[in-house]
């Protein structure tokens, strides 16, 4: 479940990374939001499940869906800007980042083994953005910026889910998605034709989906058995991003993204092991 939601997210960035080629970003983001309130909705229906979209606090789910906006905004902006495979390996900083933030935000001890795999994660992001060999892209820092906005999102992620369910953070964060987006319409909006509502809208398809794959394989296998599946993004970006657009990963990328790889893929293995110990 988990790898074929991680193969469908990567068709879903291919398309929105399409989308933005021919509309503005904020108008292609609020097609895709409006379709991915489709899977939800079936999902609601097929589980009965309408109960589990009661809420607790609206103060936190609006906390969550304002970070995970500005996330999703960076993130599509990156797409619309530099090469697929560099944006999603960027990304994936975001495990590495909330470990790093967890024993100020969340007051968890993280001990040297895990300090060594963020300061590796850092190593890795230096590598691919080559600060001193005079091609730095400040458009690079895009993703950066998303995955820790995203991270603060993980946390506040962590703090609330003990309260409120999968369904209703996912449901008021894309409700949150929708109306920013619409927000954007003054800034350039055109009509659309029928084949940029279907890439567009397929993308939202696709990303609600794929979401529902990947909760529904962390609920059958534990998360250090799944990550590994998700970090196989970093193989499908760079192919869609050569097919699709003719993208050759530089030397950086593939120096850069193993180390950011092995780092995240470490934390989690630490992290379940420590717990592990604690049972």
């Amino acid at each position: 479940m988990t790898l074929a939601g991680v193969v469908l997210l990567t068709l879903s960035d291919t398309a929105i990374k399409l989308s933005t080629a021919t509309l503005p970003f904020g108008e292609a983001l609020f097609i895709r939001t409006l379709f991915v309130l489709i899977p939800i909705a079936m999902i609601v229906w097929w589980r009965g499940a309408a109960v589990s979209l009661r809420i607790v606090s609206v103060r936190s789910l609006a906390l969550r869906a304002l970070l995970g906006t500005g996330s999703t905004f960076l993130i599509v902006a990156s797409l619309s800007l530099l090469p697929i495979g560099e944006v999603l390996t960027l990304v994936f900083m975001t495990p590495i980042l909330v470990t790093a933030l967890a024993p100020l935000l969340l007051g968890e001890h993280v001990g040297w083994h895990r300090w060594f795999a963020v300061l590796s994660g850092c190593a890795g992001v230096v590598i691919m953005l080559q600060p001193d060999a005079g091609s730095f892209r400040y458009t690079a820092l895009l993703p950066l910026a998303a995955a820790l906005i995203a991270s603060l999102r993980d946390i506040v992620t962590r703090r609330i889910s003990s309260r409120e369910s999968s369904l209703a953070i996912l449901t008021f964060s894309i409700l949150g998605l929708i109306l920013a987006s619409l927000a954007t319409a003054p800034f350039g909006w055109r009509e659309v034709s029928i084949d940029e509502i279907a890439i567009a809208g397929g993308s939202g398809l696709l990303f609600g989906i794929a979401h529902y794959l990947m909760i529904e394989g962390y609920r059958f296998a534990e998360a250090s058995l799944v990550a590994p599946f998700r970090y196989t993004n970093l193989l499908w970006a760079p192919l869609v991003g050569y097919l699709f657009f003719g993208e050759i990963p530089g030397v950086a990328l593939l120096a850069g993204a193993p180390l950011i790889a092995a780092s995240g893929l470490y934390i989690v293995w630490r992290e379940r092991s420590l717990v592990r110990r604690s049972d």
